[in-house]
């Protein structure tokens, strides 16, 4: 972890590749809200070698909700992206099923409203907010899967070291990570603090790139460099 410009750069979450969704890079604030301390935050949803969330597609990927448990992401090992403290844990959110149909989008933006009103819990589900190492900012890691939380308050981590696993609780409609930096540890007083990753292969397209440190851009595939 270090900081770059009044950009803290982190290690990627996620082992594996990840595609990228509502990235900074393409707008700010990146999920059109500064609500919850937001406004830098990503999305990397895990996909599997031919860039897809989920091998498998039938008449509920067109028609209704799908089990989470058909997508590449969930249970994914969410690693630290910095070392630090953890300062919050929120455990307990359902994972419920994901929504690739248009269709089955409809009735679960008609329930946005009552998750909003949850606030934290309802929007971000399962989450851990860590204290940076350096003590100048927080990071929270946010949709995760109920259960799989293997620290608690107070808890020293490591960079890499397994947090939990990726899954699809709160405002979420498939598996994925969302990442934001903060500069308070209670997103509903915070503002964002701009993030990057270090070291990282992005893909687009057929051209592969590495990435030293810096923001992917939206629709790209992205991966850890080793």
């Amino acid at each position: 972890m270090s900081w770059v410009n009044g950009t803290v750069i982190l290690s990627l979450p996620l082992a594996g590749r990840s595609l990228v969704q509502n990235s900074p890079a393409r707008r700010v604030p990146s999920h059109g809200t500064d609500l919850m301390a937001s406004t830098y935050a990503i999305d990397l949803v895990p996909v599997d070698s031919s860039g897809r969330s989920a091998a498998r597609r039938d008449w509920r990927t067109m028609l209704a909700a799908e089990p989470p448990e058909r997508f590449v992401g969930f249970g994914a090992p969410v690693l630290a992206p910095a070392g630090g403290t953890v300062v919050h844990v929120h455990d307990g959110e359902p994972d419920h099923e994901a929504r690739r149909s248009q269709l089955a989008l409809v009735p679960y933006m008609l329930g946005q409203a009552g998750r909003l009103r949850r606030g934290a819990a309802g929007l971000a589900g399962n989450y851990v907010v860590l204290q940076l190492e350096d003590r100048r900012g927080f990071v929270v890691l946010a949709h995760l899967q109920r259960g799989s939380i293997r620290v608690g308050q107070g808890d020293a981590v490591r960079p890499g070291q397994t947090l939990a696993a990726c899954g699809n609780s709160g405002n979420s409609t498939e598996p994925h990570l969302h990442v934001q930096a903060m500069d308070q540890a209670d997103p509903m007083s915070a503002a964002g603090v701009p993030i990057g990753f270090a070291r990282f292969l992005e893909h687009r397209g057929r051209a592969t790139r590495l990435v030293e440190y810096g923001l992917p851009a939206e629709g790209s595939i992205i991966e850890p460099a080793g």
